[in-house]
């Protein structure tokens, strides 16, 4: 192993909430959302303890405080795969993407860390090595995607491998999210996937997920139909009965809705020119956030001394 050289001592990374799959896009489509969690990290001297992590937000009663933290993992797997020595750090994070929703606040929380640890160390890792390492930890790199690059991204794995294209969406396509109070786990949501469905479901899906491209970057009036799903949301519906009522509801009303990457959350995408979605309410005590897609992935700043 080697000492940090050439890096900051301290820097702030901000990373997108995302919304992946879009309907038919499984495991390959993902959005970046106007919604940021914060993390800024400081490197300590060796007589401090080895990791402080302090929480402000989503999770703050719940996220540990110590090297299982998924930031501070992040990091920690980053210096391991340069062959650098681990660093005693200081961590804030301010969470702003909520937990267990299907809004990316585990792809956030990893590409945060392994971002970080590029800046800190002065590592020239590109964005094809930031994404390995992300999907590595995530799993799959559809949701790590996005929140690395921003914009509309597709995602795929080759080999062991993990590559991404990032598009720009259409500037008049919206998303309103509808975020419930439950949260389900991405793993028990992939629990519920058969391991085989019918071709003619496969071949639908390919289509729609085809022409998803071409609705979210040009023509944003076949959004609709591009977002119609029959790989995966329908064998999760029994999960979260209340977001499968409410896609319906919402796409009744002519609204482009989706269960948001694994769910609960509900994404509606929506353009001024479109249906509007006024008169479909969300279930009580849910919470409706109306977000822009998100241009940028994560960002990092170098705070003033």
């Amino acid at each position: 192993m080697t000492s940090p050289t050439g890096g900051a001592r301290e820097v702030v990374v901000t990373v997108p909430a995302t919304s992946a799959n879009l309907g038919p896009g499984f495991d390959a489509l993902g959005l970046a959302l106007s919604l940021r969690d914060e993390v800024r990290v400081r490197v300590e001297d060796t007589s401090s303890p080895a990791v402080t992590v302090h929480v402000d937000g989503a999770g703050t009663d719940t996220v540990p405080r110590d090297a299982s933290h998924l930031v501070v993992r992040a990091m920690l797997a980053t210096y391991d795969s340069l062959g650098v020595d681990r660093p005693h750090l200081t961590m804030w994070c301010t969470n702003r993407i909520p937990h267990g929703r299907g809004l990316g606040s585990s792809a956030a929380a990893a590409v945060a860390g392994i971002v970080a640890a590029r800046a800190l160390s002065g590592a020239e890792l590109d964005e094809d090595a930031l994404l390995a390492l992300a999907a590595r930890i995530e799993g799959h790199p559809d949701n790590a995607a996005a929140a690395l690059l921003g914009g509309l991204t597709i995602a795929w794995t080759e080999g062991a491998a993990a590559h991404a294209v990032r598009l720009d969406p259409a500037p008049q396509v919206r998303a309103v999210v509808f975020v419930p109070a439950a949260v389900l786990a991405t793993e028990a949501a992939r629990g519920m996937l058969p391991a085989v469905v019918p071709h003619g479901d496969a071949a639908h899906s390919a289509g729609r997920a085809a022409l998803l491209v071409a609705a979210m970057t040009s023509r944003p009036d076949l959004l609709l139909a591009a977002t119609e799903d029959r790989l995966h949301q329908a064998y999760r519906a029994d999960a979260m009965p209340q977001s499968a009522e409410l896609v319906s509801r919402l796409r009744g009303a002519g609204v482009a809705a989706v269960v948001s990457g694994a769910g609960p959350s509900v994404l509606a995408l929506t353009t001024a020119a479109g249906p509007g979605i006024g008169a479909v309410g969300a279930p009580a005590g849910w919470v409706v956030l109306d977000l822009e897609v998100e241009s940028q992935g994560a960002r990092v700043t170098h705070p003033r001394a």
